[in-house]
């Protein structure tokens, strides 16, 4: 099986759908969710700076920002505890 290409443009993705997908290897995806609801509410706090720098390179191992890790945390915990 072929490995889905990078795509940089909007572009390259429109022509890359336009094919026939079936012998690609789509086992280099992981899920993930999108953002959509709105950010209308603030939380500040004090936390220790070694797991602020924790955090911070658990973010950047992840390729997302370190406010996105911490709201994955949350609501991972919350979505866990509330089954």
């Amino acid at each position: 099986m072929k490995r889905v290409p990078t795509l940089k443009t909007d572009t390259e993705a429109e022509v890359f759908l336009e094919q026939n997908l079936s012998d690609l290897d789509f086992g280099q995806f992981k899920p993930m969710r999108f953002e959509i609801a709105p950010k209308d509410a603030a939380l500040n706090m004090r936390i220790p700076t070694a797991l602020l720098n924790a955090i911070k390179a658990k973010a950047r191992a992840k390729g997302i920002p370190y406010t996105r890790y911490v709201r994955m945390l949350l609501e991972t915990d919350v979505e866990r505890t509330s089954r």
